[in-house]
């Protein structure tokens, strides 16, 4: 059961557990939680949002992205096409190959850094 996101936002917050920065990074979790745009729980873990129900293994877990990334752009130019950096890589090529719109993408760049 899906729980609207800023319901849970503000419950996760009224705990005190939140590790979602703000409101604003919302529109960047919807898209990359959408089974029909970014769809990063299909690969990935994200163990600091509680909302992010998944088993998935086969892409690293998007934890700590702050310290792996502390350059946004460099997280963005692997989320527009991580076969630049992994020519064997299986991560779709959001960008280049117009999955996403680079709205969608800036979005996803600042709800994911905040992980």
């Amino acid at each position: 059961m899906q729980i609207p996101m800023l319901a849970t936002w503000v419950a996760v917050s009224a705990l005190g557990g939140a590790t979602i920065a703000s409101a604003a990074e919302l529109p960047g979790r919807a898209i990359a939680h959408d089974q029909e745009k970014g769809n990063c729980l299909a690969c990935h873990r994200m163990p600091a949002d509680p909302g992010a129900e998944t088993a998935a293994t086969l892409g690293p877990a998007l934890a700590d992205i702050k310290r792996r990334y502390p350059d946004r752009a460099a997280l963005r130019a692997q989320i527009w096409d991580a076969s630049v950096k992994n020519p064997a890589t299986i991560m779709p090529p959001y960008g280049r190959h117009r999955i996403l719109t680079e709205a969608e993408i800036d979005l996803i760049v600042e709800y994911v850094h905040g992980l």
